[in-house]
């Protein structure tokens, strides 16, 4: 059953995107920015009771709702599977910026390439060359396809092996990092010491997903190299769960990661990731191939273990 509705999110997503999930953030930040204006008072255990009190509900209505429509019919509960997958992963809430920005540096309009990259991480980008531009598209479209699917997929298929219901894994690993996101980012000061839990819990349920991802990468890229770089150089970035990722992205892909980037006017000092050649337009594609190959192993992994469940 998880394999199917899987193979149904993904295919809705490719053909039709859903367009309005804008909106749906849109709510979910007020949603959020109530318990913060009503519960940030500056101390971590405040936003201990506000994350549990934003995400326990849902997690609890969306456990209820799987089961009721379980009980009715299978299939109905398959089908609220797919519409919480089709609303929490996806390729297309990222990929259109990779796209375009493959095709402006194509069009060797770097100028276009900044400014979308500049868009897509919210930061700015018009100091960066040619090559540091492809480096920082490279590292978004790693850490975007693992938290948009791979990390959605691994939750999902969790609570599906526990009896749980898919779609509540899902929705608690895309609550989390959207809370880790809004509330935990080390740079809002403003917050205090709110935001610690909501980073203490993403890193918590990232453990997992992000070495399942990272493992993956090593098994349809090149392996030697991306367990490597992992042992070796994922320490050395900030958040060592990113590290993980990025050091292991550029490993599989033969690329170098990370190096300083200008910033501001002022050269912001990164670790080195990877140990191949420098990066350009054509690992673009590479990492696109990459990121499907892995989706892919995932796949055939989960047919794999549905055809054994079938057969015990």
């Amino acid at each position: 059953m998880s394999l199917f509705a899987l193979l149904a999110a993904l295919s809705l997503e490719q053909f039709h995107p859903l367009s309005a999930r804008k909106y749906l953030f849109g709510w979910l930040s007020g949603y959020v920015h109530f318990f913060q204006y009503h519960f940030n008072a500056g101390e971590r255990k405040h936003g201990k009771i506000a994350w549990l009190l934003a995400v326990l509900p849902l997690l609890t209505a969306v456990i209820a709702a799987y089961w009721l429509l379980y009980q009715v019919h299978p299939v109905f509960a398959w089908l609220f599977n797919v519409l919480v997958l089709y609303l929490t992963m996806g390729f297309r809430q990222f990929s259109h910026y990779f796209t375009d920005i493959q095709q402006a540096l194509r069009d060797n309009n770097l100028d276009e390439a900044r400014r979308l990259l500049s868009q897509w991480r919210g930061l700015p980008a018009h100091e960066l060359n040619t090559e540091q531009v492809v480096r920082v598209t490279i590292e978004e479209a790693l850490l975007a396809s693992h938290r948009n699917v791979f990390g959605v997929v691994a939750w999902f298929v969790l609570f599906s092996t526990i009896g749980l219901g898919g779609a509540a894994g899902a929705l608690l690993y895309r609550l989390a990092q959207f809370l880790r996101k809004h509330w935990g980012d080390e740079e809002k000061l403003q917050l205090g010491q709110f935001g610690g839990f909501a980073r203490q819990i993403f890193s918590l349920l990232e453990w997992l997903p992000i070495r399942m991802t990272a493992l993956t990468f090593a098994i349809v890229g090149d392996f030697e190299d991306t367990i490597y770089c992992w042992q070796t150089q994922a320490s050395s970035w900030p958040d060592h769960a990113t590290g993980i990722l990025l050091a292991s992205g550029a490993g599989a892909l033969g690329v170098r990661l990370g190096m300083p980037i200008p910033q501001d006017g002022v050269l912001l000092d990164r670790a080195e990731l990877g140990v191949g050649d420098e990066a350009d337009v054509d690992f673009l594609h590479s990492t696109v191939g990459l990121v499907w190959r892995a989706v892919v192993f995932w796949l055939i992994l989960l047919l794999l273990l549905t055809l054994a469940s079938l057969l015990s």
